[in-house]
């Protein structure tokens, strides 16, 4: 059965590739955009569908379809009836070798899934930070600005005695890594460890906000115990001393922010954390 005359059936299954190229090139956008987990298995499920009902249809209509017997017996046909035969062959291979189309985008199709495919292994060869150093890290620098949920920087004055606000990097007010609590105390009754006392601001500590057992965020604070609490599992850590954990399954300390003000009197990080924040997790160095 010639191919010639069935441009519907052509197109069909080019179709089909064009659908795997669209897929192939929606995976590389939205993995170089934000990485949606959902979003790539969507356009891997329309990449591979597109190339699977490319074939269905190249397959059912385009290779030539039986019935073949085979001959009980061998026998040698006469030349005539060779001939023929070589022909009739020969005329039903035509829609393997002048499909143009469906060729032509098959070999796009499996090209740009080929190049979609180059994002994440690029990503695995010569990406940034390796994990472990990412969660190690912060968006404080020294001289950034702290500012509250709102973006409004602050004066240490903003933070009343026994008062507790919580705070982002400026510019950073989404990026809950970096979520950091203010609590003002008493400058006299501060016992930090050594090396911190230059990291408080008129009795203003700053300790991240993420709890180092869960990962929660630790949003109480019992004012006259002097204590951050987190509310999932109940850890407590003690504000004056550099929130060491005193109850509760936390096992590390809360990291400290080191703080200091600028030229204008407003309250900015004088570095990263020294330690990672949240959960403690394996490394290898």
């Amino acid at each position: 059965m010639s191919g010639r005359g069935r441009p519907g059936t052509d197109r069909l299954v080019a179709a089909a590739f064009a659908l795997t190229v669209l897929g192939a090139v929606f995976f590389a956008a939205v993995y170089v955009l934000g990485n949606r987990t959902q979003l790539l298995g969507l356009a891997l499920f329309l990449a591979f569908a597109g190339l699977a009902a490319g074939f269905a249809v190249w397959a059912g209509r385009l290779l030539p379809q039986g019935p073949y017997v085979e001959e009980r017996e061998a026998m040698i046909s006469p030349p005539e009836a060779r001939r023929v035969f070589a022909s009739e062959l020969d005329r039903d291979q035509e829609p393997v070798v002048r499909a143009a189309l469906p060729r032509r985008m098959l070999m796009l199709a499996l090209g740009t899934l080929a190049v979609a495919f180059l994002f994440p292994i690029r990503s695995l060869l010569f990406s940034g930070p390796t994990p472990w150093r990412a969660l190690g890290r912060t968006a404080w620098r020294d001289g950034v600005r702290i500012v509250d949920a709102e973006g409004r920087p602050l004066r240490p004055s903003d933070i009343a005695r026994g008062g507790i606000v919580t705070v982002f990097p400026e510019g950073r007010v989404k990026d809950d890594h970096a979520m950091t609590v203010l609590v003002r105390v008493d400058p006299a009754r501060l016992a930090l460890p050594g090396g911190r006392g230059a990291w408080t601001v008129d009795g203003v500590v700053a300790y991240s906000k993420i709890c180092t057992h869960a990962g929660c965020p630790v949003a109480l604070y019992v004012q006259t115990a002097e204590q951050l609490v987190c509310p999932c599992h109940q850890s407590v850590f003690d504000v004056l001393k550099g929130a060491p954990p005193v109850a509760g399954p936390a096992a590390r300390p809360l990291p400290q922010l080191p703080i200091g003000v600028d030229a204008e009197g407003m309250l900015v990080a004088r570095g990263d954390f020294p330690a990672p924040v949240g959960p403690g997790y394996w490394r290898t160095t």
